[in-house]
């Protein structure tokens, strides 16, 4: 009996090892399924984040803190530089109308239209305006004044800045890049020249700056603030009728010049 007991702690300590065994290969990676080795599996799932979840908690922020629709009412001034510069007097203030629809925080698009006046003073005879019966020998008939309206519709495209980390005037101010196409329609009109009449024509343009929003009543009411430059292809910008017809004449060769504007707005939140 004495002799069996060696071979029965034997066979025991075997039977524990076969066990152990057992339980490593079943933690072992390499004899596992692995799921994501699967068909239909997805080895990136452990290393990617849920933005389909993130995407649903910005909209909800944005659902809950953000604006949908402005209405904005502006005044301001438009002014001109070049021979177009020269030329213009302008007439503030210029007026304008305009919806912008927020698509997220940061993004947003407009429609709209200004209007500007501005008048110019031809004091003597020029190309465009030739003497035909002889009345204003010897140096021609000048136009005289002649009242300018430029009316421009645009559709716009706004970047709000992120200001998250940013000091708390600039968070106040709701700064934003601003770039538009626009189509800019000019009417003349020869007031002192009544038999002439007006002429008109439209142009491409685009303007690009960038405008501050200071809130009265936070998601209801902002003043808008809004600095824009255009380049605009004026149907007249290469006209020589306004060069003077005489040597050492008041004229312009071309009305040649960009636009420059500043405009003030008061601006209704939905």
């Amino acid at each position: 009996m004495k002799k069996l007991i060696p071979f029965l702690l034997f066979f025991i300590l075997l039977s524990t090892c076969e066990n152990l065994f057992a339980q490593d290969a079943s933690n072992d990676i390499f004899s596992a399924d692995d799921d994501d080795l699967n068909v239909g599996g997805d080895i990136f799932t452990d290393f990617s984040e849920d933005i389909e979840d993130a995407q649903i908690v910005e909209d909800e922020r944005f659902y809950r803190f953000g604006r949908f629709f402005t209405f904005n009412l502006a005044l301001g001034l438009t002014s001109f530089d070049g021979n177009r510069g020269l030329a213009y007097e302008n007439l503030p203030p210029t007026y304008g109308l305009s919806f912008t629809f927020f698509k997220d925080f940061q993004t947003a698009y407009g429609l709209g239209f200004e209007f500007s006046k501005h008048s110019m003073f031809l004091q003597d005879a020029v190309r465009g305006f030739p003497d035909e019966t002889g009345g204003c020998a010897p140096n021609g008939c000048p136009p005289g004044l002649v009242d300018i309206s430029q009316l421009r519709v645009f559709f716009a495209y706004r970047h709000y800045i992120e200001t998250a980390n940013l000091g708390t005037a600039i968070t106040y101010s709701n700064p934003y890049m601003i770039a538009r196409i626009e189509y800019w329609y000019t009417t003349n009109d020869y007031k002192d020249q009544t038999e002439l009449p007006k002429d008109a024509g439209g142009g491409l343009g685009a303007a690009f700056g960038f405008g501050l929003e200071f809130p009265i009543e936070i998601k209801e009411s902002y003043i808008g603030l809004e600095f824009l430059f255009h380049s605009v292809a004026f149907y007249d910008k290469n006209t020589q009728r306004y060069a003077p017809l005489n040597a050492g004449g008041y004229g312009f060769a071309d009305l040649g010049g960009n636009a420059y504007s500043t405009m003030v707005s008061y601006i209704f939140n939905w």
